[in-house]
């Protein structure tokens, strides 16, 4: 009995311990998420309130310490040329990937959600041993490239739902990681929607019907919420069907209430202002930001207090309005770990046990060699030029205004080193061959060593950010934020001509955030390949598909149309009017998905699981590829699905499963694929909810959208 009163007593003592181990309630862990946050929100003044509809929630006064927002499209960026690492501090250099665009040319599942770990580990890294930054990163952009006119289409992973939609995902997976209960960053995706014009984005409507708006722009971001777990979002610039998009009732009614987003949407920079000031949408602050709050904004990018407080003076909003949106921030907080101590937060460890900064580890360098490798798409290669043989040349003429830089762009960050296009390839071919080097033909010069050497390489493309100040490109075919494409031409094919002249074995490299209409360079020269700015590795990766030590895979991820006239009127977002690879009839420069190899597949065989596919259904799609050439390489092998039986316009086909495959020389593999019954379903109007529609569904393959291999038919109902 003593022994028992014993026991009873030190348990008694522990719980009295536990309980005054916390001063609030809200510091527990061990308390439902939601009953925490009452308890902090029950603590919390409406000053601390208002200010807490900031980017940063902390509350020092109760010592919650919260966090801010850093960019991180295609790396952590704590420089670059937008000063991201703060007025008047030195940039914290970070590994820095291939921008979003050349991202999604791998058609990489696993590596971009390996890019997107390397970037968390770094992030929470600077938060926590540089106290740089925040965890809250704003990426990935889910937004679809439906034109190439588009000045972020490299923000951009392409113009397919989809396949934005499965890449956005794996972004959003790595940025959070595995742990069941903490995140090491939060994914914000941007923005939230259908925003891709730049000139009159802070006034215009992207005006289209509810089908689109289901099957097509909402597509990536509700993959990301439902699939990737994302609990934040950017709010667009734009009007959505007349309503600006930060206070539409889609924000509540849809991602929310469908979806369970239950976190963080925030607006844009300055686009609570522009409710008044561009789009003149309400009277005053006051209604703004009533509404505003009302529609489920919980974080500001701009100066909003002034509009919160008169909104609650004049009984526009009320507290408890307040109160609900800022759940969402404190989930967020949550799940990140800063309302608890660091013990099992295995993340709160980063930077503080550990002083070697991740950017400089051999790892990140490596991943960021192949996401720039892997990125790489070989548009042609007549006379099989490439790869080079080192063995049987003495001279190469490397030529053009991207050759001997690395240009970084608008949301970049600073890279610990980076290797240009030309001192990548001198170090490939070392001292036994030579290399020389011409910006542009002034003088004749280009020509001059072109015709010296045994093979040309011109290096051309577009500047990221223009070289301009903000909202100004003077050449009208490069476009950034804030700035649309006038142009599709490429203003450096005249050095091409010149270069080809003097050299018929002439290579263009088009360094590129977008598509180009090189038309004469595609008819004209033998090789031609295309990769994105800002890789740290740049020159390595491109030099190792040059000669052959990477063999290219990279596929496109947007139709590069032959003429600007191809497209529709840049305003009109339903692309069923010709726009996009599953509208489009005319013949395009490039396809959809379309990119080469130094070896060759032959697709077998199609064998699939099941005959129907039914509501919620799937069916695995096998498919046998082989390597047919004499080198080892990589296939990435694309489903589409046409609907011949429809009762209602359908694409002419979509993709709607993919896998980059390795395959040694001679080798044979079966690839099998998923097909989704939920990704092929279609909005009913009338009924306002997805239904697979009866009837036949072909099932397509093959390794572009224009280069089907193999088909079959199964039934849907």
């Amino acid at each position: 009995m003593k022994l028992y009163r014993t026991y009873i007593f030190l348990l008694l003592t522990a719980t009295m311990w536990g309980q005054q181990a916390y001063k609030y309630p809200f510091q527990n862990p061990k308390l439902d998420a939601e009953k925490r946050i009452d308890n902090l929100l029950s603590l919390m003044t409406l000053d601390e309130k208002i200010q807490a509809l900031s980017t940063n929630p902390s509350v020092p006064r109760l010592g919650v310490v919260g966090t801010g927002h850093v960019e991180g499209l295609h790396g952590l960026a704590l420089g670059g040329p937008a000063g991201w690492g703060g007025k008047g501090k030195e940039p914290v250099p970070t590994t820095t990937f291939p921008q979003a665009y050349g991202l999604g040319e791998t058609w990489d599942v696993e590596l971009l959600q390996k890019v997107a770990n390397v970037e968390a580990v770094e992030t929470r890294y600077a938060w926590q041993h540089y106290n740089r930054g925040g965890l809250v990163v704003r990426a990935p952009n889910a937004d679809l490239a439906r034109d190439p006119r588009w000045g972020r289409t490299e923000e951009s992973y392409g113009e397919d739902a989809f396949f934005n939609g499965t890449m956005t995902v794996a972004f959003v997976k790595g940025l959070q990681g595995n742990n069941p209960n903490y995140w090491q960053t939060a994914a914000l995706m941007k923005h939230f929607l259908a925003n891709s014009n730049e000139d009159g984005r802070t006034y215009t409507s992207s005006d289209f019907d509810e089908r689109l708006w289901r099957e097509y722009y909402s597509v990536p971001f509700r993959m990301g919420v439902i699939e990737g777990g994302s609990r934040a979002y950017m709010a667009a610039y734009n009007k959505v069907n007349g309503i600006p998009a930060m206070v539409h009732p889609m924000l509540k009614d849809i991602t929310v209430k469908e979806w369970g987003q239950n976190g963080i949407i925030c607006t844009d920079g300055g686009a609570f202002g522009l409710l008044l000031s561009d789009h003149k949408y309400y009277p005053d602050a006051y209604k703004g930001a009533a509404a505003a709050v009302k529609a489920g904004i919980n974080q500001f990018l701009d100066d909003y207090k002034d509009g919160v407080y008169g909104a609650v003076a004049n009984g526009y909003l009320k507290e408890k309005e307040i109160d609900e949106v800022l759940r969402g921030d404190y989930r967020v907080m949550i799940k990140l770990g800063l309302l608890d101590a660091a013990d099992n937060n295995p993340y709160a460890s980063i930077g503080k046990t550990d002083n070697i900064d991740p950017w400089s580890t051999e790892a990140h360098k490596k991943l960021a060699l192949e996401a720039t490798q892997k990125s790489i798409v070989l548009l042609k290669n007549d006379r099989q030029l490439l790869p080079i043989d080192k063995k049987k040349i003495k001279r190469i003429a490397v030529i053009g205004p991207r050759a001997d830089e690395v240009l970084l762009d608008w949301y970049s960050g600073t890279p610990p080193y980076t290797v240009t296009a030309l001192a990548g390839i001198k170090a490939k071919v070392g001292t036994d061959v030579e290399v020389t080097f011409a910006l542009n033909n002034i003088d004749g010069k280009a020509a001059k060593l072109a015709k010296e050497a045994d093979i040309a390489i011109v290096v051309a493309g577009n500047h990221p950010w223009c070289n301009a100040g903000w909202a100004q490109c003077p050449v009208p075919s490069n476009g950034k934020e804030a700035v649309d494409r006038q142009s599709l031409e490429l203003e450096y094919e005249d050095l091409v001509k010149v270069v080809h002249q003097a050299n018929p074995n002439t290579v263009l490299v088009l360094m590129s955030s977008f598509p180009y209409t090189i038309n004469w360079s595609q008819e004209h020269l033998p090789a031609i390949v295309h990769m994105t700015h800002n890789s740290q590795e740049t020159g390595s990766a491109l030099a190792d598909v040059l000669f052959g030590d990477y063999n290219p895979a990279g596929r496109l991820t947007q139709t590069w149309v032959k003429d600007i006239t191809d497209l529709p009127d840049f305003m009109d977002y339903n692309i069923r009017h010709g726009r996009t690879y599953m509208y489009f009839k005319g013949k395009p420069l490039y396809a959809f998905g379309y990119g080469l190899s130094y070896t060759t597949f032959d697709y077998k065989k199609l064998e699939v699981s099941a005959t129907t596919l039914s509501k919620n259904g799937v069916v695995t799609v096998n498919v046998t590829l082989a390597n047919t050439g004499s080198r080892d390489g990589e296939e990435v092998v694309q489903l589409y699905v046409s609907h011949p039986d429809s009762k209602i316009e359908r694409p002419i086909k979509e993709l709607k499963a993919f896998s980059r495959v390795a395959l040694k020389a001679g080798e044979t593999k079966t690839v099998a694929l998923t097909l989704r019954a939920q990704d092929v379903e279609y909005w009913n109007e009338t009924k306002h909810r997805f239904e697979l529609e009866p009837g036949s569904l072909e099932i397509q393959v093959g390794g572009a959208s224009d280069n089907i291999a193999l088909k079959t038919t199964i039934t849907q109902k």
